[in-house]
């Protein structure tokens, strides 16, 4: 009887092994389904566990007063290990399967992310340059229109914040002689207005927005309690009453042949750089009380017709 235990464990045995090694050299040679592999292993591993049980209680039934029972009990153990790896790699392969789907839908919707963050951006383009073009309507109520836009693009999508600031400036630089045209004049107002509107607060932490204003025409210009980074006010000509009071400015400041012709308001202000007052003349009230210049400053060339106040 043991003997017949050890022929047949042996052939199921080798069976086992050479359908595995089979199974292995299928899947190299051709491109085989998840279930087809599991089907040949799950044969294998059947024929190496009734094989070892075979060998096992065969061999172990040749020893004298083998008791078969024993026998039979070691040798289901031994089969039974070859079952329990088998659930064990079944398990491993399955989780490694389902790890790569979910690898493979992660990088799916990464790619939707990134396409629809793509589309997102090529309609904010076409939105800023259609904007844009309508700065140059002859209309005003277009060019306010374009300006409220440009607006609600910075507010929505932060990265254009800088580049619309610096599509006001430049609009403000454009020449402009007041009282020649009052809708035009309710256009640059909307422009200063939204400026402010777009600048941080004044106890912002950053980051810090520049405003380059070179040789523009202010009137109203109310910037007061926000936080700007550069400020360039070269040459600009300041009228009736502009408010720059409560600014913290983080950059260097130029208001380097500046002139103020009507109420200038620079009170509780902070030039935490340079701040350049070269050849800045003032014909009216220019308020500076409590006004700290953390870095270096020039006032040279500076003359001030009216009324200075420094307490």
């Amino acid at each position: 009887m043991q003997w017949v235990f050890l022929v047949a464990g042996l052939v199921s045995l080798v069976a086992g092994v050479v359908l595995g090694v089979g199974s292995v050299l299928s899947r190299k040679s051709r491109r085989d389904t998840e279930r087809k592999p599991e089907r040949y292993w799950l044969a294998a591993a059947i024929l190496v566990s009734v094989g070892l049980l075979g060998v096992v209680t065969g061999w172990l039934m040749t020893e004298p007063n083998a008791n078969r029972g024993e026998a039979l009990k070691t040798g289901g153990l031994a089969g039974g290990a070859i079952v329990a790896l088998y659930a064990l790699w079944l398990n491993d392969r399955r989780r490694r399967v389902e790890e790569r789907r979910q690898d493979i839908e992660r990088r799916k919707h990464d790619l939707e992310s990134e396409r629809a963050e793509f589309d997102r951006e090529r309609v904010a383009d076409e939105r800023f340059a259609k904007a844009v073009e309508l700065l140059g309507n002859d209309a005003s109520q277009v060019r306010g229109g374009a300006l409220h836009v440009l607006a609600g693009l910075a507010r929505a999508r932060p990265a254009y914040t800088q580049t619309v600031l610096d599509v006001f400036c430049s609009y403000l630089r454009k020449p402009f002689m007041r009282g020649s045209d009052q809708s035009e004049a309710q256009v640059r107002g909307t422009a200063q207005r939204l400026i402010a509107e777009l600048l941080p607060p004044a106890d912002s932490p950053g980051p810090y927005l520049d405003l380059d204003l070179t040789g523009a025409d202010l009137e109203y210009f109310d910037i007061s309690n926000r936080a700007v980074g550069r400020m360039y006010l070269r040459g600009a000509r300041l009228h009736e009453s502009n408010a720059l009071w409560g600014c913290q400015f983080h950059n260097d400041v130029y208001l380097t042949a500046a002139v103020n012709l009507g109420r200038l308001h620079l009170h509780h202000t902070v030039f935490h750089r340079n701040a350049w007052f070269s050849r800045f003349i003032s014909y009216g009230p220019a308020h500076f009380q409590d006004t700290e210049f953390r870095g270096e400053n020039k006032f040279r060339g500076a003359r001030f017709h009216d009324r200075l106040q420094l307490h």
